[in-house]
């Protein structure tokens, strides 16, 4: 491939580009998956851990991942190369790059789906059907939405509309104008729903249940899913924080962007997950109820509670915004491989990839009821395949190869000058990348895979 510059198009400032990549990283795995392993694995004990796996392992290949970015300056494919050529390694680094472009499509497309349902269930909320409903009935429609295809393919492709049409408006109208609305209010939602449940009868117990450690419930098994969620949070081996990197100015500080990036993720996850066991503990409900807390769990407690039709349309609201913010990130890095190396125009490479995802999903949509009982992979749907694919081999794999090329084949001059440090910090923070993070890394992966 030839040497490629990425588009004129560039951040407006740094702290757009700062919202963009927390954008990116918040998502269902914030609002969904942490709040309920850490319910499953004792709470503040799993928490400690989690944040200590944040800093060894995902903020390292954060920055490793922006400095990619902008030291490649195109999209992941390209980038790769170019960095390659510059440093006289393999051309083979590029896949790489084209690792994280195909993951983050698989994703996209069984993401959509998952987000879809926050779309039912806010506007199901907003026309009041959750209110007075018993655990039975709520329970029940929760299964007729999985069992009705069409009405999942319905929110999928909705979704999957609105996500393309932000991306395909390009950065400085597509990205950074969405951006601008969407991340203030999803601030804006976190702090009315903690602002309700502060006064709520659950918070104390909620605030014990995440920051006081018991350290009788951490387990092996519990270290090492904290360890996974700490590299899968911060959307890492995807690509898309190389092709969000690449738009980032010189005078931009990566390391201070990606502390900012890893901080607010955190606090996020933290936030709603206050929010979400103040209110399950509020109503005596069961904290670690897995993965259908927000979907069954919830709406029984705004069924009850008081208020409960405005906060659970403000919470599922949020849920939607979250979703929606880590879904255009997904689209970004192959429609800026096309656009560049195809010469595809961003609105058609936009829409195509999103039609190509789209169908995708259509697999997704049928694993949870016709397809059901069809198995690609040993007893996994294809739903089950391709999450199973993406994020035990495809992330891992994107984060190794990330750490070992930032690590040993970058060139240590052209690190120091994108980053800023003095030699000593320099210097451990390549050890760390050398060393520690692809171990840590690859514990991981195996542990997934066995």
């Amino acid at each position: 491939m030839s040497q490629l510059k990425l588009s004129k198009e560039t951040w407006s400032s740094q702290s757009i580009f700062i919202l963009a990549g927390i954008g990116s990283a918040v998502g269902l795995g914030n609002l969904w998956k942490f709040p309920y392993i850490t319910g499953e694995y004792g709470g503040s004990a799993f928490l400690l851990v989690y944040l200590f796996c944040v800093l060894l392992v995902g903020l390292p290949l954060l920055i490793a991942e922006i400095t990619l970015g902008r030291a490649g300056q195109a999209n992941p494919v390209q980038g790769m190369a170019n960095l390659a050529r510059e440093n006289k390694a393999s051309k083979l680094w590029s896949l790489l790059g084209l690792n994280g472009v195909l993951a983050a499509g698989f994703i996209l497309s069984f993401y959509s789906v998952i987000a879809g349902w926050s779309g039912a269930y806010f506007v199901s909320s907003l026309q009041g059907n959750f209110i007075s409903q018993d655990v039975a009935t709520i329970q029940g429609d929760f299964s007729a939405l999985l069992s009705s295809p069409w009405q999942l393919l319905f929110w999928h492709t909705a979704f999957s509309l609105l996500a393309v049409w932000i991306v395909s408006r390009g950065v400085k109208n597509g990205l950074e104008k969405a951006i601008n609305i969407l991340m203030p209010a999803l601030f804006a939602i976190l702090l009315i729903l903690l602002g309700y449940v502060v006064a709520s009868r659950g918070f104390e117990e909620s605030v014990t249940f995440l920051f006081q450690p018991d350290f009788s419930k951490l387990t092996a098994e519990a270290v090492l899913v904290a360890m996974g969620h700490a590299f899968f949070t911060l959307s890492l081996g995807l690509g898309v924080m190389m092709v969000y990197g690449s738009y980032l100015n010189q005078q931009s500080s990566i390391v201070k962007a990606s502390i900012w990036i890893a901080v607010a993720d955190t606090a996020i996850a933290l936030l709603a997950g206050v929010i979400i066991f103040s209110i399950v503990f509020g109503n005596n409900l069961d904290a670690a109820s897995g993965p259908g807390l927000l979907f069954q769990t919830l709406p029984v407690a705004f069924s009850e509670m008081w208020g409960g039709w405005f906060f659970g349309t403000l919470f599922f609201g949020l849920v939607v915004l979250a979703a929606l913010s880590s879904a255009i990130s997904l689209i970004e890095p192959a429609v800026s491989w096309f656009e560049q190396n195809w010469g595809i125009q961003r609105n058609k490479a936009a829409w195509g990839f999103g039609f190509v995802t789209w169908v995708l999903g259509i697999g997704t949509v049928l694993s949870f009821n016709t397809w059901s009982d069809i198995y690609l992979f040993s007893d996994k749907t294809f739903f089950d395949s391709l999450d199973f694919l993406t994020a035990n081999i495809m992330l891992p794999a994107g984060g190794f190869f990330m750490a070992i090329f930032v690590g040993w084949v970058l060139s240590k001059e052209k690190l120091k000058g994108e980053l800023g440090l003095q030699e000593r910090t320099l210097n451990q923070y390549r050890v760390t990348l050398r060393w520690i993070v692809p171990v840590l890394v690859m514990i991981v992966f195996i542990y997934n895979l066995i």
